[in-house]
């Protein structure tokens, strides 16, 4: 589905489309001369991607984006928005190149960070203190079921990732300080100290730019990461110098593990040791990405092609914050939301400041479901721009659900439904031949709704008495819907009878008729379209409620 459409790829106008074009234009700067790049270019603009790959040696390396992961937590929202939004760009990536540019995506862990803190929840945290300021790869496992605590959250990362289906390579920050992978370029910082402490002094304040060292030797004897200033630094030999707490003045090489970087530097250094091309990060580390790409230079790379995506706010428009907890956590979303309804909030204006709590979720399902049936009818054009594209790679399912989440939220509620069963025989007459096994989205949503409704809208819910003119017209549409078979299923029929009384009652605008409906027989400002709800809920269940809401007994 990523072949064959770079020429709509040009010309799509959806951000991940956008920073793919930025992205190929960064890596043709980066990889070829002027002369080179406007060949290549030409080239790739006339769908021959592999004739210039075939002509440019640099082009064949394949293109680096890069996610990154602090395991000292679990995986949380940021995690699942970056991996997304970056699976998203290499897509499109992937699609204007006609697929044939291999490319990489490394979630890499920063797991040899030391242990500032112990996390709240975590079981013995007693342990977890004997080890602090130790790399996450060596500090206890306090769950016990991996090596180490590092290994434990990197595992469960992995899980996480997997269990989106997101294709990623992963990468231990260890385990490429202690196998070499890094040693190049940390030899090479070594060589250009002074210049990376000219680009990092400035930022720092007084105090501690009178200690401050890009690199932060591990304690031979603690085991501990240590900020300690660098006394000597000796080029030849590839060592450092340093005062060490436990055991006096202290030589080190910087090479095979026995240094990490300070956070800045680290990132730098990654991306010129990994010949990263694509990294995206909160607006929040502008600043940072600015300065860790001076650094990359100052070692002789190329910064990636970035991306500043906006931060989340809580229901009170605050920034959200991990310590505070006042966010969402992926597991509240899955409880109430899909997974797709998740990636496709994620899709929206990165750029923008979005509200993240529960009461987005109903809508996010919603616009989903409505997103795919518009990419049905879509011309080509249009179809690469929808969300869904993005989402699903350029593959989106043909049928999700036959009815809203905003519909079976009211269904729940007017049924008093506890469980599924109820909801399915609801279904039974409206679609027969419907079941859990061909209607697998249609069955997760009722789950979803099931516990949105019973934790979010039923203590909300406050039914109202209709007025003269709404109980007149409720009666109307009760007696209209009479006069139909007691069978029907037709929703279109049902909701014509509906706009019928409206307008022979005089609402203007309509709306306000629909109001009435909601408030009155829904306890709800809004709801789903009346004529489906009824096809479903059943006409005789349907007739009843108005009649029971004409007479103010839901209101009672």
């Amino acid at each position: 589905m990523l072949q064959n459409i770079d020429t709509l790829a040009r010309d799509a106008k959806s951000w991940p489309f956008e920073q793919a074009r930025n992205l190929l234009a960064h890596v043709l700067k980066k990889r070829l001369s002027d002369a080179e790049r406007n060949a290549a270019k030409l080239l790739i603009d006339a769908g021959k991607t592999d004739e210039a790959l075939a002509t440019f040696e640099a082009l064949q390396r394949p293109v680096v984006l890069e996610t990154g992961y602090g395991p000292s937590g679990l995986p949380h929202m940021g995690t699942f928005g970056e991996v997304a939004r970056t699976t998203m760009v290499r897509n499109a990536f992937r699609a204007l190149t006609g697929d044939h540019w291999q490319t990489r995506l490394i979630a890499f862990s920063d797991d040899m960070d030391g242990l500032r803190k112990v996390p709240e929840g975590i079981p013995n945290p007693e342990m977890l203190r004997e080890d602090l300021h130790k790399p996450l790869t060596v500090v206890r496992d306090p769950f016990g079921t991996h090596d180490s605590f590092g290994a434990h959250n990197n595992a469960r990362l992995r899980a996480f990732l997997d269990s989106f289906g997101f294709e990623y390579e992963f990468l231990s920050s260890t385990e490429q300080y202690k196998a070499g992978r890094f040693d190049e370029v940390l030899l090479r910082l070594l060589e250009r100290f002074d210049a990376i402490q000219a680009i990092m002094l400035p930022t720092l304040g007084e105090e501690r730019r009178a200690t401050y060292s890009p690199f932060l030797p591990i304690s031979p004897i603690t085991g501990q990461v240590l900020q300690v200033p660098t006394l000597e630094r000796n080029v030849e030999k590839g060592t450092i110098v340093f005062d060490d707490p436990a055991g006096g003045r202290t030589e080190v090489p910087v090479t095979g593990g026995h240094v990490k970087l300070q956070w800045k530097p680290d990132w730098a250094m990654r991306w010129t040791a990994l010949d990263v091309d694509y990294e995206m990060s909160g607006k929040d580390l502008i600043e940072s990405v600015r300065e860790s790409g001076k650094i990359c230079r100052a070692l002789g790379g190329t910064p990636p092609e970035g991306f500043n995506f906006e931060l989340f706010l809580d229901i009170e428009g605050k920034k959200i914050s991990k310590s505070k907890g006042n966010g969402l956590t992926m597991e509240e979303w899955l409880r109430y939301g899909t997974p797709e309804s998740l990636s496709w909030y994620m899709f929206q204006s990165p750029k923008s400041a979005k509200s993240l709590h529960f009461n987005v979720i109903p809508r996010a399902i919603d616009d989903y479901l409505a997103f795919i049936e518009a990419y049905k009818t879509q011309e080509p054009a249009k179809r690469i721009d929808n969300a869904v594209w993005a989402i699903h790679a350029g593959a989106p399912p043909e049928h999700t659900s036959p009815v809203s989440f905003a519909l079976l939220l009211n269904l729940v509620g007017v049924a008093n439904a506890s469980d599924k069963a109820q909801l399915w025989a609801y279904f039974a007459k409206y679609l027969p031949d419907a079941t859990p096994e061909n209607e697998p989205l249609l069955d997760q949503l009722m789950d979803r709704a099931l516990n949105y409704y019973v934790d979010f809208v039923k203590p909300t819910k406050s039914y109202r008495l209709p007025d003269d003119k709404e109980k007149a017209a409720l009666l109307d549409l009760a007696a209209r819907l009479k006069a139909l078979p007691a069978d029907t299923t037709d929703g279109e029929l049902i909701q014509g009878e509906v706009y019928a009384v409206g307008k022979e009652h005089a609402f203007e605008p309509l709306r306000g008729w629909f109001g009435a409906l909601y408030e009155v027989l829904l306890g709800a400002s809004q709801g789903p379209r009346f004529g489906s709800f009824a096809a479903i809920y059943g006409l005789p269940q349907t007739i009843q409620l108005i009649e029971d809401g004409a007479s103010g007994k839901l209101a009672s």
